[in-house]
């Protein structure tokens, strides 16, 4: 069987979590199709290959589903080992990868999701731990070009959605969350990976994106208001 052939990547064009895995698509070479999923009338296929939490991404190869974006990169990685290695040899190397990766999901992704949907104050604290989380990711850095080192890797492609919706969301409820001169070294990297085909032909319209979270921000004020 080729390398990528029976590689199907059900996603949402919206999603954060379904664009990482299309940068691991990109970055190995693999040829897969793209089934954009309505969310709001969730498909057979998806009920069938994510039964359990009934969500986006599944990535089906040779009729098989794998779900959860961290999880499926891994297993990409792990499939395709010839093709574009992301995740370290050293097994200290990448359980430092996995930290960071699982960092930014459980600490930055919540802080920046609390600061789009909150008010007042409260979108003030997110905001600030928001920036404090990603000076902690900058930290993860350690002086390299990239997380993994000289090259894109694992933590590169599982965070740096963080900095585009870091960048709308600071746009849409005007609190800029990714200062160039608070964050100099994560502002510095983020354009090194926007740099590669793989990773800029990947991401979805900006303005399209912005009026689709513009949408959401706006009925989630309007559903406090009426709380």
């Amino acid at each position: 069987m080729a390398a990528g052939e029976g590689v199907k990547l059900i996603g949402y064009w919206a999603s954060p979590y379904a664009l990482r895995v299309e940068w691991a698509l990109k970055l190995k070479g693999i040829e897969y199709e793209y089934v954009d999923e309505d969310l709001s009338n969730k498909s057979a296929l998806l009920l069938q290959c994510n039964p359990v939490h009934k969500k986006i991404p599944v990535l089906v190869h040779d009729g098989k589903p794998v779900a959860e974006s961290l999880v499926i990169i891994e297993y990409v990685d792990e499939v395709w080992k010839e093709k574009y290695p992301l995740l370290p040899r050293d097994p200290c190397e990448r359980a430092k990868a996995r930290f960071w990766a699982k960092f930014a999901d459980e600490k930055c992704a919540p802080a920046l999701f609390a600061t789009f949907y909150k008010q007042g104050e409260e979108q003030e604290k997110f905001a600030k731990e928001t920036q404090e989380h990603l000076k902690t990711l900058e930290s993860g850095l350690e002086g390299k070009p990239f997380f993994g080192g000289e090259t894109i890797g694992f933590v590169d492609i599982s965070v740096a959605w963080i900095v585009v919706w870091a960048q709308i969301t600071g746009e849409i409820v005007n609190i800029k969350l990714v200062d160039e001169e608070c964050l100099p070294l994560l502002f510095v990297w983020f354009q090194q990976v926007l740099e590669n085909p793989s990773i800029k032909d990947c991401l979805p319209p900006r303005e399209k994106l912005l009026e689709h979270n513009r949408g959401f921000h706006k009925m989630y004020v309007l559903r406090a208001a009426s709380t």
